[in-house]
């Protein structure tokens, strides 16, 4: 089979939720993905940064295997092996005391509004059912109704509600904003520190810190939202260590199981996760000792192998180069560590097409920001050979 009989069986079968790109996948090592035809091409999407550790870390798959040969699905009704283990090395790392794991990113967003709420009831006094929490616009938390209720993007709603009350929301990087939305019966702000899928938004300087002393003032929890940003993405572990701001919940996902299976995570002191209790939340999958081995190998590759350093050095490499293109197109080059966005004037989906013929692939977001985010394991040269591409393709008319 070839390349048009694969999309002509995702467009028969698959219902069309999204719009690749034309490219269809079926190897990757590192920092680099083949497609049926044999061609390569350089990852600058990482799965939306699910892949921090580069396709396939032989570390990874290795403990993927080993585990897999031995059992991979307990449900909580049980206990294995290979949880405690993995959630004591996340929160020795993360520096919380507790972790309540689940799947997706959106399960574990779903997880910190939960405990924001039981919070709310249990030590801040909020009546029952009044518990508000704020969100910012431009945010992206994930797909559920829950979540997609509060999304400022009309797209993302049209035809799914009714939706779920109890949400505010705000402009982001307004830290007087934050100040003026807060009410008595305001349990959380949920906010992401650099907005990802908005178009990598980057907050003014200081903004995490304010938000922090106001919450902290007002008795009101700091949610992160760290999936996309977490684990080295921005040249820190995380993105609020950039401003020294612990929230009291940090929502972790995406590179935690470097990109082999679905493993994500709420973190936070026992204060509030230990309010859960038996039955108030559950997952049959979140815990399991197949995605909790794969985890503990993820992070280990991480701090074993430099990637924070590697991406906060290699980043500000890769920023300079594509700031210093000089193109008519371009509005604004921003961004953290291996998280950069490309603004342009125009739509950005024929320049990540032009890319994909180079061989890089990486996608539009809001329609007018190109996203550079490779696996942090990439090298000086490999970003070296990428602008030679990139730069004539920005160029172009």
């Amino acid at each position: 089979m070839e390349t048009r009989d694969y999309i002509e069986l995702d467009d028969e079968y698959s219902a069309h939720n999204y719009h690749p790109l034309d490219v269809v996948i079926n190897r990757a090592e590192g920092v680099w993905v083949y497609d049926v035809d044999g061609n390569k091409y350089l990852d600058c999407l990482s799965a939306y940064s699910a892949v921090n550790q580069g396709h396939c870390h032989p570390t990874i798959l290795k403990a993927a295997s080993e585990q897999m040969h031995r059992v991979t699905l307990t449900s909580r009704a049980f206990r294995n092996d290979q949880m405690g283990s993995f959630l004591r090395d996340l929160c020795e790392l993360s520096g919380y005391e507790m972790a309540l794991p689940m799947n997706t990113g959106a399960e574990a967003v779903e997880t910190a509004i939960k405990a924001a709420r039981k919070w709310g009831y249990r030590v801040k006094g909020v009546p029952n059912d009044q518990a508000e929490i704020i969100v910012c616009h431009g945010n992206f938390h994930g797909r559920t109704t829950t979540i997609v209720g509060f999304s400022s993007e009309e797209s993302y709603k049209q035809d799914f509600g009714p939706f779920t009350p109890g949400f505010v929301t705000i402009p982001y990087g307004d830290s007087a904003a934050l100040e003026r939305a807060i009410t008595p019966t305001t349990v959380a702000f949920l906010v992401e520190p650099i907005q990802g899928e908005g178009g990598v938004i980057i907050p003014p300087e200081g903004y995490l810190r304010d938000v922090a002393e106001i919450c902290r003032r007002n008795k009101v929890l700091l949610i992160a939202d760290e999936i996309q940003t977490g684990l080295g993405r921005t040249g820190a572990l995380f993105a609020c260590d950039h401003e020294s701001v612990r929230p009291d919940i940090v929502v972790v996902g995406k590179a935690l199981s470097g990109g082999f299976y679905p493993v994500s995570a709420a973190l936070a002191d026992n204060e509030i996760m230990g309010l859960f209790q038996p039955g108030d939340h559950g997952s049959t999958f979140g815990g399991n000792p197949l995605g909790a081995a794969i985890g503990r190998a993820a992070l280990a590759v991480i701090t074993d192998n430099g990637l924070v350093d590697q991406s906060r050095e290699l980043g500000a490499y890769f920023k300079g180069r594509l700031a210093r293109v000089e193109s008519d197109h371009i509005k604004e080059v921003r961004g953290q560590g291996l998280f950069i966005g490309v603004e342009l004037h125009v739509p950005a989906r024929r320049f990540c097409e032009e890319l994909q013929e180079r061989g890089i692939l990486c996608k539009e977001t809001r329609e007018n920001v190109i996203r550079f985010a490779p696996p942090l394991v990439i090298t000086k040269e490999e970003i070296d050979w990428a602008m030679t591409h990139i730069e004539p393709v920005l160029m172009m008319d």
